[in-house]
């Protein structure tokens, strides 16, 4: 009997802690989607100088100038090939057909999306001109996080 009662209590603490390291896996995921900045380069498998150049310019940027937002996670960097299946999907929901720069804000868990693709075209062969439109540009979009 008294057996018993010390598997039920062990029991019944082990489901009070499970539930109560869920809620805070919950709330932690929460407070990463209240506050996001996506970097998304999509490409093809097929480059030229230029897609390249997006790239190369937009990581070293967010290194040189967002070193702490990309360790804190507050902003991420992907490189997605659109030509890939597994792809499809991300690359249907920003309607990128080709090389593209997308920052994807999320705030409050809603997201919104913001194309640079014309202004990383336009840029990419000017580097200093470049990282600074970029870097005032996500500077923006973190005062609305």
């Amino acid at each position: 009997m008294k057996c018993c009662k010390i598997l039920s209590m062990v029991a019944l603490s082990l489901c009070f802690l499970s539930y109560s390291g869920n809620a805070q896996n919950d709330q932690s995921s929460n407070k990463e989607m209240t506050g996001k900045i996506e970097v998304i380069d999509f490409h093809s498998t097929h480059r030229c100088l230029t897609c390249n150049a997006i790239e190369l310019h937009t990581r070293y940027t967010l290194k040189k100038y967002f070193s702490d937002e990309l360790k804190s996670g507050k902003i991420t960097f992907q490189v997605i090939n659109i030509d890939k299946e597994k792809n499809f999907e991300i690359a249907e929901k920003f309607e990128a057909s080709g090389t593209s720069l997308f920052l994807n804000v999320i705030t409050n868990g809603k997201e919104r999306q913001v194309n640079l693709t014309n202004f990383a075209f336009m840029k990419a062969r000017q580097k200093d001109e470049y990282m600074t439109a970029l870097k005032s540009k996500i500077e923006k979009e973190l005062t609305t996080l």
